[in-house]
């Protein structure tokens, strides 16, 4: 699946490596943590920037939803974060994230979603997040 397509986000900002699974209820996207990455700190990034990859992984969704035929993807979203739990201090280079972002709430332009974060089985963040997208690309 071709990400670029589907979010904006290119180079050091484009976090998201690989969609795993997608459907009308979740996208699960797969992350390698790196040190071109923002908020890296030598051998690790802070793990705020679970907050970023959350809001990716639901413009994938919320895109491939909308179809990527019909000329939307690759459009800004305003995010808001609701809600944000981290289960760690500090996320350490070349780890694995697993990154699953369900929609709880959806009305026009206005989405709600929820994205949990792992690694292996550790979960490393819970993230409530609010997206609109405006009629105006």
């Amino acid at each position: 699946m071709d990400i670029e397509a589907l979010i904006p986000h290119r180079d050091r900002m484009k976090l998201i490596n690989d969609v795993l699974y997608i459907n009308a209820d979740r996208a699960v996207t797969s992350s390698l943590v790196s040190d071109q990455w923002p908020l890296c700190h030598g051998s690790f990034v802070d793990p705020i920037v679970l907050v970023e990859i959350v809001a990716q992984t639901a413009g994938v969704h919320i895109s491939w939803k909308r179809g990527i035929d019909k000329g939307v993807g690759g459009v800004g979203w305003l995010v808001g974060i609701k809600n944000a739990d981290f289960f760690l201090d500090r996320i350490p280079l070349q780890t694995v994230l697993i990154t699953t972002v369900k929609n709880l709430y959806s009305a026009e332009n206005y989405n709600v979603l929820e994205g949990i974060v792992i690694t292996g089985r550790e979960l490393l963040g819970r993230i409530q997040i609010q997206v609109f997208r405006s009629e105006s690309d």
